[in-house]
């Protein structure tokens, strides 16, 4: 009887510990700069999240899909109800003037491992 208790036990405890998970909630998922000129080509946009899980939360990469577009992060884990930033750097500087729309894949240590936010605009040739 004993081991019976004593394995339920375990197997609560063992339950209980796998659901605690790290969780990133991105306040906004796609930014939009409108429209900008070619002659100022550099546009950035800070995409805010909030760890909303009960586990510290690590963002292990973040990879955009252009070289034209650099993202930065936070490097510390996020404690859980903390927010966090990626900031992101589109340079359209010898791209094709008009309409552009980028992704980044967002790595974490998250019940869901990735997610992607959005950069999207026009840029207007120069005249």
């Amino acid at each position: 009887m004993k081991r019976i208790i004593l394995a339920l036990t375990m197997l609560v405890a063992m339950v209980a510990t796998a659901s605690a998970q790290a969780e990133i909630k991105f306040e906004k998922v796609v930014h939009n700069f409108g429209t900008f000129e070619e002659t100022a080509p550099v546009q950035k946009a800070v995409f805010t999240f909030t760890n909303v899980g009960n586990k510290p939360l690590v963002i292990n990469q973040a990879i955009a899909s252009c070289g034209c577009t650099v993202p930065s992060y936070t490097k510390q884990p996020i404690a859980p109800g903390q927010k966090g930033q990626i900031s992101v750097t589109y340079n359209g500087k010898g791209m094709f003037p008009g309409h552009f729309k980028k992704s980044i894949t967002v790595r974490t240590n998250g019940n869901v491992e990735m997610s992607r936010i959005y950069i999207e605009g026009v840029m207007n040739e120069k005249k």
